[in-house]
């Protein structure tokens, strides 16, 4: 299944996961937004909820379970090549999860995993709209008991 050039559009997840005032960021390690630092997250399988496919992309992104509260936000990013033609397509539900444990240990498909404040993702190359989708996240997070 190709995610590049798709015939159809791409359902990926990804968690804005919380311990303490920080936030679980990863470098990407592949295209698309190689190099830029975003939210652990992948594709859902075949067969798979969204809450498997998240809790499965951060173990795999990062090395540490997460408790997966609700649904922060859902957005739909188009990108398009020179010509016009649509070279990535997705839809992504983001979800607020807490991490139980500070380890965390880079995976497949990052370059490198990290714990940050929001003081320190402003100095970031971070993907876009994912400082939105924090405040999102944090903003739920505030109104759970």
């Amino acid at each position: 299944m190709s995610r590049e050039y798709p015939d159809y559009p791409r359902v990926g997840v990804g968690a804005v996961v919380v311990r303490g005032d920080r936030v679980l960021l990863v470098r990407r390690g592949g295209q698309p937004s190689s190099g830029k630092w975003s939210l652990p997250g992948g594709m859902v399988e075949l067969g798979e909820t969204t809450v498997d496919a998240i809790r499965r992309e951060v173990a795999e992104e990062c090395g540490c379970d997460v408790r997966v509260v609700d649904v922060a936000g859902v957005i739909t990013r188009v990108v398009r090549d020179g010509d016009g033609r649509v070279r990535y397509h997705w839809v992504l539900v983001d979800y607020l999860a807490y991490a139980d444990s500070d380890r965390i240990e880079a995976g497949t498909d990052a370059a490198e995993a990290r714990w940050a404040t929001l003081d320190e993702i402003d100095g970031l190359d971070v993907t876009d709209g994912l400082l939105d989708m924090i405040h999102r996240a944090l903003a739920l997070a505030e109104k759970r008991p």
